[in-house]
């Protein structure tokens, strides 16, 4: 069966930075930045982007190029006779289910907040009564499920129209519209009176904030932003680099991929920093930060309803563009796997998704006293086991089958990504790929796992 290809490089750098930019470095980015001595963090994040997160993603992008095939067929056809790489492949895939069975959830909750701000359930709210929106609708298992059906019926629905008519087309254009808000929103906020002092502390080296965490914090908490931020190690790019052209060598597109979610993780930083100082509101972790504190700027805020759904609307298309982008790789390993059509996975997709991304949802509420790895609730036990684990360990497994003559070996795997035109990886690499880029790999995964 002839393989799907991209239309254009245009939808392959699109599709694949979607993939890539997602919930994770629009709020999770400009937090860990403003922790860990705002403009510093950013220089060590960009060095780590170039000397890991480049790399590994070429790796990536090498094996479906190569194979023509998503993760365990790649590897299959790759590897040397009787090696057992194409296990991994069965680990990545488990890996994609895994991280959408609480990612729908989230991109539900987007979706959600978007249309609160639409219809103006924000209005005339204050304090502790802006807070409450969000703890009911987690306490409210039927508004959660409606919003997490919403993201899977669609997505699926998108993936079922093809590569090209489908996954390319509905992501060029929200992808486009996510960079218009994006630059419309940080434009707004760097309007806001005292948005200057915003700026200062999200963008500017601070060696003293830098010291109070400890450099060796800031330097790991950098690698490991810039490590995360691309999600490799579970074949999530690795399928489209099965439907990409040889015209461009891979090393010019994984710098293009890398500089677009670096580009959308500064920028919601120059959304969020300057809003926050601007009306007093200490810009707090995880989902608070979207949930609560966001939506009290919103609300103090001139012509705040509109801004808070532009906004909520820039995250759902950040979130989508990964849900699609996934759920494309699923898709694509059961026609691989199992010889269906797009029709049939797509239904059979679309039904287990529905299901299995229930537990996630259920342990805000029903299930809210479950703990599972190390006392965490459902939804981090999830985020854990895909973070922590799947995507460090898949990472190396990844390099050492580029780099090792045991794998596909260093010259195929060069000869991969040095075809085409644009920037060439130069043989000297081969010992920094060898010796020092696993253990820094190793090093983010066993401090996950601590």
């Amino acid at each position: 069966m002839k393989r799907d290809n991209f239309r254009s490089r245009l939808g392959f750098l699109l599709v694949s930075a979607g993939c890539a930019i997602g919930i994770g470095n629009v709020w999770k980015f400009p937090y860990v930045t403003g922790a860990n001595g705002g403009g510093l963090f950013v220089l060590f994040y960009l060095l780590f982007l170039i000397i890991m997160g480049v790399p590994v993603l070429t790796m990536e992008l090498a094996v479906g190029r190569a194979s023509r095939k998503s993760a365990v067929q790649g590897y299959a056809a790759l590897e040397k006779p009787g090696s057992k790489w194409h296990l991994h492949g069965w680990f990545c895939v488990a890996g994609c289910y895994l991280l959408m069975m609480y990612y729908t959830t989230v991109s539900g909750w987007m979706l959600g907040y978007f249309f609160k701000f639409v219809t103006g359930t924000f209005t005339g709210l204050q304090g502790d009564a802006i807070d409450a929106v969000f703890g009911a609708m987690l306490a409210d298992p039927g508004e959660m499920a409606g919003w997490m059906a919403v993201t899977v019926l669609v997505g699926f629905l998108v993936c079922s129209l093809g590569l090209q008519n489908g996954l390319e087309r509905i992501t060029k254009w929200m992808m486009l519209g996510l960079l218009v808000l994006i630059v419309v929103l940080a434009g707004h906020s760097l309007l806001l009176p005292g948005a200057a002092e915003g700026v200062r502390f999200y963008l500017l080296p601070d060696l003293s904030r830098a010291m109070e965490m400890g450099i060796g914090h800031v330097i790991t908490a950098a690698m490991n932003q810039a490590f995360f931020t691309l999600s490799l190690g579970i074949a999530a790019m690795e399928i489209f680099g099965s439907y990409m052209s040889k015209d461009h060598t891979l090393t010019s597109e994984a710098v293009r991929i890398c500089a677009l979610d670096t580009f959308v993780a500064l920028m919601a930083g120059l959304i969020i920093f300057p809003a926050c100082f601007s009306f007093g509101v200490q810009p707090d972790a995880g989902p608070d930060l979207l949930f609560i504190t966001l939506p009290r700027v919103f609300v103090n805020m001139a012509g705040g309803r509109l801004w808070g759904a532009l906004f909520f609307l820039f995250m759902t298309f950040a979130s989508f563009s990964t849900v699609i982008a996934v759920f494309e790789n699923l898709l694509a390993s059961c026609i691989d796997n199992f010889g269906w059509s797009r029709n049939k996975a797509v239904v059979f997709n679309c039904v287990f998704m529905l299901i299995a991304s229930l537990p996630c949802l259920l342990g805000y509420n029903i299930w809210k006293e479950v703990r599972l790895i190390g006392r965490r609730d459902i939804l981090d036990s999830e985020d854990f086991l895909v973070s922590n684990l799947l995507l460090p360990l898949g990472s190396l497994v990844y390099l050492l089958f580029c780099v090792t003559k045991w794998g596909w070996g260093f010259d195929n795997y060069l000869a991969e990504a040095n075809t085409g035109t644009g920037l060439k990886l130069p043989r000297g690499l081969k010992y920094y790929f060898q010796f020092t880029l696993p253990i820094l790999i190793l090093v983010i995964l066993i401090q996950g796992l601590l």
